[in-house]
């Protein structure tokens, strides 16, 4: 099994060397992981981001949090990220290049230990919506948090 385990690594080795594609492949697999890993590390900065436990449960219960709360930011940075992106001036400005480098995993806009404002003004507009909620009087209703 171990020869069989070198075969394999060795083909895989003369094959990434040999194709441009393959090697690009993995370089943004790789490029994605950092990326995700750097924001594990910002949303879960306490104790440097390690795991406190030994237990099996509470191991899960961080991994599945971290996950959440990654998805969260992910789903935050995507509507930002539409709502700036349908303004007529961003979509003549942006290449089709420069919009597959777009990614809605950055977390500059994160402060794990700095202050947080909330915005309690009436939510804008986002993502091509003319109007948000209205209350009886027509007027929009003020953000529930």
């Amino acid at each position: 099994m171990l020869e069989v385990g070198r075969a394999q690594k060795t083909i895989f080795v003369a094959r990434y060397l040999r194709l441009r594609d393959l090697q690009r492949e993995v370089e943004e697999g790789l490029n994605v992981m950092e990326s995700s890993n750097g924001a594990n590390s910002v949303i879960a900065y306490g104790k440097g981001g390690e795991i406190a436990s030994n237990r099996r449960d509470e191991q899960e219960m961080f991994v599945l949090c971290l996950r959440i709360l990654q998805s969260a930011l992910v789903y935050v940075n995507t509507l930002m990220l539409q709502d700036i992106l349908g303004t007529p001036e961003w979509a003549e400005l942006l290449t089709p290049a420069d919009r597959r480098g777009l990614t809605p995993l950055f977390w500059s806009h994160v402060r794990p230990y700095g202050e947080v404002n909330l915005d309690m003004h009436p939510p804008r507009p986002c993502c091509g919506q003319t109007s948000g909620p209205a209350s009886s009087d027509g007027r929009p209703r003020p953000a529930v948090i």
